[in-house]
């Protein structure tokens, strides 16, 4: 549930991501977002925020701070650095206070801009935007009230937000997601339809094709788009050499950001390319080591588990051993225990034990699967059968 409800908050909050291609009614000036110049800044930014350098970002979002103190888009640039933070490991509740004041200030700063205009757009975006980030991290902490009035403040400032559509491609991203994810909710989720019911309906595959658009073609929202795409791809659409293909490009242009080189790790393994995921699970196990910022025992879980995998595979079993013992730890740092990547490490290192005609070791580790997976889970069924079929 609590990840259906963060997709419902990213298609109908986040939707609009970027607002339209107009002008401030009572000015006739262009809203601050479609400055080129700034529109320059604020890439470098963002680019380097997305690389993890956020001293760089927020000391540009500092200097933005300054020169416009009165304007929401610094105070949520900075949120928005917090929230990579957060992104890397959204178990780890350090980030969630200067995070949500950093929201905070910005929604209270666009507030004021809709007092003096209750028909500025650029104002209503930053309050649909900020309501959404809220409510997708009171999601992930299982606030459900708090999550639930996040949602719809910022469906109401969504639709205060749009205008001028088909001038600005920004605001196809919003479609996008709407698209794709009204259809799959229903799929998914049949109790929910009646709420999916209350809006038009979507086609999947023109949000798919939308978000290749944007992924293309985009200012603000090229990115964002890129993320869905090989999420996306790589899970709901069972298209995973179409994720690989995106994340190789992420992990190219970020090569310092860990979400997007674990998911490199991950798609090379999942397309059965040994050497290269070997390689970046290597790197990513040295980065940790390092102390680099942003990677951490979360990343630490995937590369490992591929390390084992590997190794297992060839019949290099000590090292097997080894790499499903640093998944283990790695999940128990990051308080993953009911992952797929530590039950099945678990269950390995249970099959290698039971090689090495030690029961009493196979037995605790197939104990341990049965004690963190649900019964319904797949890794629960095979820890059973293994266990009735040896014996242990």
């Amino acid at each position: 549930m609590r990840y259906l409800f963060l997709r419902l908050l990213l298609f109908l909050c986040l939707g609009s991501s970027s607002i339209a291609n107009a002008q401030s009614p009572e000015q006739g000036t262009p809203y601050l977002l479609l400055d080129k110049g700034l529109q320059y800044r604020i890439t470098k930014a963002i680019n380097s925020m997305y690389n993890f350098d956020f001293a760089t970002a927020e000391h540009d979002f500092t200097v933005i701070m300054y020169q416009y103190p009165e304007h929401p888009l610094p105070d949520f640039l900075m949120g928005l650095a917090y929230w990579w933070r957060i992104e890397v490991n959204v178990e780890n509740t350090r980030y969630d206070n200067i995070f949500i004041q950093y929201l905070d200030r910005a929604n209270e700063k666009a507030k004021k801009m809709l007092e003096k205009d209750p028909k500025n757009k650029e104002a209503a975006f930053f309050l649909a935007a900020g309501y959404g980030f809220q409510g997708r991290l009171y999601s992930e902490r299982k606030s459900w009230a708090k999550a639930t009035f996040a949602g719809k403040n910022a469906l109401n400032y969504m639709e205060l937000s749009r205008g001028e559509q088909e001038l600005n491609p920004e605001l196809l991203f919003g479609d996008a997601l709407f698209n794709y994810f009204s259809i799959w909710i229903p799929e998914n989720y049949p109790l929910l339809k009646p709420v999916v019911a209350l809006f038009p309906k979507g086609n999947k595959k023109l949000g798919l094709q939308q978000l290749e658009s944007v992924a293309s073609n985009a200012f603000y929202t090229r990115v964002e788009a890129q993320y869905f795409l090989f999420r996306l791809y790589g899970s709901e659409e069972k298209r995973p050499l179409d994720a690989l293909r995106i994340v190789t490009y992420l992990h190219e242009k970020f090569p310092n950001n860990p979400y997007f080189h674990r998911s490199l790790a991950r798609y090379l393994y999942t397309t059965g390319k040994w050497t290269e995921a070997m390689r970046e699970s290597f790197a990513i196990l040295d980065r940790i080591e390092k102390r680099q910022v942003g990677y951490e025992a979360n990343s630490g879980r995937y590369a490992a588990f591929f390390l084992g995998e590997y190794f297992y595979r060839v019949g290099n079993l000590p090292e097997a051993k080894k790499y499903f013992s640093k998944t283990l730890s790695f999940g128990e740092e990051s308080e993953s225990q009911e992952s797929g990547y530590y039950l099945y490490a678990l269950i390995s290192l249970g099959k290698i034990a039971t090689k090495e005609k030690n029961k009493p070791q196979a037995r605790y580790y197939f104990n341990a699967v049965k004690k963190y997976a649900k019964r319904k889970h797949p890794a629960h069924q095979e820890a059973r059968e293994f266990i009735k079929k040896n014996k242990l």
